[in-house]
């Protein structure tokens, strides 16, 4: 059966101006879902907005996935007043309904999981429910405005555990057959099935302290992919403020020199030597870099990535390894996501101080200054441990 989802995003937003594009944990809010629907089962995902900045960015950084699509919005759907349901039948008929599943995906639930969206294309897909969402259980007193409890008996409070609470709708992944969206003209109908994704999904991001909060979630959820340490089996490595000293010489026609330590390249035959594999990524398309990586023999070079956190994922997929076997140095805020969820998230002394934060290990040198070496021999002793 052929899966497809839209993630709608209009470029207006009074709540949050700018919500889609603002930069959480480094990383624009709505490549944290887009990036989780690349890794599911989801057979192709249309991003469906009137921003021309994001289509040109999904038509420009997203190349290397065959699964992301970028469509434009007409005005009449992308307006405050418009329904989500007029933005999916729009896409559909863009898509000539060619899909026997529909999935509906929100970027203000930045939580969402491959796995999450997965269970929910299987409930449609091999069950007999036409179609599912997901949802939270939580275990709330609930209350009308008229001043009557809703779920429970106020004169008999039942304790937490023995209350079966409630569950609410997170507004996170919604799927349907073809056949039910046509009829129903809407993202549920039929047979409704539930998935139950985790508590803190429940916050979804609408007002400017919901980004706060949200913030925090996603750090700590990051942090959960650290689990017992292994042996560092590659390391990711930044270049401007890494290998560099976050400075450049620039003419009118253009980039002049970068400074690289010759130190720092030396470290790269022990690094071979050990088995570990060196990944250069870097969101500058720098000719110089370029011919740098080249002199030193890399192989794993990725120049001009605006989204590192799905690089690397793609990367770690292709080598076949995971995030807990990987060492991540950096020194920006582009390099949060990263840096919070690798087995060793690793910075200069010179980083800013949101990486710092969140790094496990601060170097003692800056950026450009050896800091490169210093982290390969850290390496090489870390896994010393392991042989």
């Amino acid at each position: 059966m052929k899966k497809v989802a839209v993630l709608p995003l209009r470029a207006g937003s009074k709540g949050i101006v700018g919500k889609n594009k603002k930069k959480l944990l480094g990383r624009p809010l709505y490549q944290w879902v887009l990036t989780e629907a690349v890794f599911s089962n989801l057979d192709k995902i249309y991003v469906f907005s009137d921003d021309d900045e994001i289509l040109d960015f999904i038509g420009k950084e997203y190349n290397w996935s065959s699964k992301v699509i970028g469509i434009r919005r007409s005005t009449s759907s992308a307006t405050d007043t418009a329904s989500t349901e007029a933005a999916m039948i729009e896409v559909a008929e863009k898509i000539n309904y060619d899909f026997d599943i529909f999935c509906l995906l929100q970027a203000t639930s930045p939580l969402t999981n491959s796995e999450d969206i997965n269970r929910c294309l299987d409930k449609v897909e091999n069950t007999d429910y036409d179609s599912a969402l997901t949802v939270v259980e939580t275990k709330r007193f609930l209350w009308s405005a008229s001043g009557e409890s809703q779920n429970y008996d106020y004169t008999n409070r039942p304790r937490r555990q023995d209350f079966n609470g409630v569950l609410v709708e997170n507004g996170a992944v919604y799927a349907c057959q073809k056949e039910v969206f046509i009829e129903n003209k809407n993202r549920l109908g039929g047979r409704i099935g539930v998935v139950k994704m985790r508590e803190d999904t429940l916050i979804e991001i609408d007002e400017p302290s919901d980004w706060l909060i949200m913030e925090s979630l996603m750090e700590n959820r990051l942090f959960q992919f650290k689990k017992p340490s292994k042996k560092i089996k590659a390391i990711v490595f930044d270049v401007d403020g890494v290998f560099t000293d976050s400075t450049v010489a620039v003419s009118s026609s253009g980039e002049l020199f970068k400074s690289f330590s010759l130190r720092d390249g030396m470290g790269f035959e022990f690094l071979k030597q050990e088995n570990i594999i060196p990944i250069i990524m870097t969101s500058e398309d720098s000719l110089i870099v370029k011919k740098r990586m080249e002199k030193l023999q890399l192989e794993h070079v990725h120049l001009g990535v605006k989204d590192k956190y799905s690089r690397v994922q793609t990367v770690l997929n292709q080598l076949g390894l995971t995030r807990n076997e990987l060492a991540y140095l950096g020194d920006d805020i582009n390099d949060l996501s990263n840096l919070s969820s690798v087995g060793w998230g690793v910075c200069p002394i010179d980083a800013e101080e949101e990486v710092k934060r969140v790094s496990d290990l601060v170097m003692t040198k800056e950026g450009g200054k050896k800091v490169v070496r210093e982290l390969i021999s850290t390496v090489i002793k870390i896994n010393r441990k392991y042989n």
